[in-house]
């Protein structure tokens, strides 16, 4: 494996993703980690909040990440993306031939998920490339 693609939520701390991603990219000897996280904002136009701010809290989430994988002993690389999260991801994954894309488990109660579905359902079910979803601790973040 030498690649793997981690998707950090924006807005979230994801220690525990961290970890197992850490894990996962050292026994498998992965030559590279990229820690992506997305904006979610498809047309700014239309948006109550600037692709800025969003933009920033991606750029924070992805390079928290990227810096607890460093810790753990894994060389990661931080970047934002612009852009739906699942679209921004599964693009990435290719313009980069990822081996695989890891993710985080949903953290929305049982009722948002059946209305408005998961992202790491959604990056199962368009995905070419393998997808290892990660819960967390718990249940929840």
């Amino acid at each position: 494996m030498q690649r793997i693609v981690v998707a950090a939520k924006a807005g979230s701390d994801q220690p525990w993703l961290a970890e197992a991603a850490a894990q996962l990219a050292l026994q498998a000897g992965a030559a590279a980690v990229d820690v992506v996280s997305a904006d979610g904002l498809d047309m700014e136009a239309f948006s109550t909040v600037p692709r800025s701010e969003l933009s920033e809290l991606a750029r924070e989430a992805a390079e928290a990440l990227a810096g607890r994988l460093r810790a753990l002993g894994v060389e990661a690389t931080a970047h934002v993306l612009q852009g739906a999260v699942v679209r921004s991801v599964l693009l990435f994954a290719e313009e980069y031939d990822a081996d695989l894309i890891v993710c985080g488990g949903s953290t929305r109660g049982p009722v948002a998920q059946r209305l408005l579905g998961t992202v790491p359902l959604e990056l199962i079910r368009r995905s070419r490339r393998p997808v290892l979803v990660i819960t967390p601790p718990g249940g929840r973040s």
